[in-house]
């Protein structure tokens, strides 16, 4: 039988922490990437990306961005936030926005665009939609990642396997989510390091 997304999200959300950070025991739901930067390297911190121009502050605190689409293909895109020493980063901010199904952005409300904190074990999680491509660019999720006190890290999270992400000049290969398919859509997951 298929794991669904509810199921990844569940294994990940029980995942003892000193194993997610240190050992990948998540890997068999979802094997880390090895292009992936680790907060094991020491002194690699997630590369930053332009906000470009579709950002909009003051999104909405919530999970569940998937309601403005019910028939938009559905992803849970999880992880943690850790530091260079691989300690995790209890209430750090995590925005996301991104396009729609057909490629558009909302820029008048707030369909697509949501914020939470992390919580004790730096977990942060979002239920939405695979945004559509649009002209010039590959398929990505934007994010903006704080931690308690510190400075903001603007980034791209892209799709592995994509055709546009060779001509896409923000593409990083480092930036790519390790998606696994579901059931019920599909399961990025990502680990900032800031």
């Amino acid at each position: 039988m298929p794991s669904t997304r509810r199921s990844l999200l569940t294994a990940f959300l029980t995942l003892p922490l000193i194993d997610a950070a240190r050992t990948g025991a998540f890997a068999q739901a979802a094997p880390e990437l090895p292009l992936t930067l680790s907060c094991d390297d020491g002194d690699d911190l997630t590369l930053e990306r332009e906000a470009g121009p579709f950002f909009r502050p003051n999104s909405p605190l919530g999970r569940d961005l998937y309601p403005d689409a019910p028939g938009g293909e559905r992803i849970t895109v999880a992880g943690f936030v850790f530091d260079n020493r691989c300690r995790p980063l209890a209430g750090s901010l995590i925005e996301i926005w991104h396009a729609d199904e057909n490629g558009n952005y909302d820029n008048v409300g707030f369909r697509f665009r949501g914020h939470q904190f992390t919580d004790a074990q730096g977990r942060w999680w979002f239920n939405t939609i695979v945004p559509a491509l649009y002209p010039g660019r590959t398929r990505h999720f934007h994010f903006k990642v704080q931690r308690p006190g510190g400075r903001v890290l603007i980034t791209q999270l892209y799709f592995p396997g994509e055709p546009q992400n060779v001509g896409d000049r923000l593409f990083h290969e480092t930036l790519l989510l390790d998606m696994k398919p579901t059931g019920g859509g599909h399961f990025g997951r990502f680990d900032f390091v800031v």
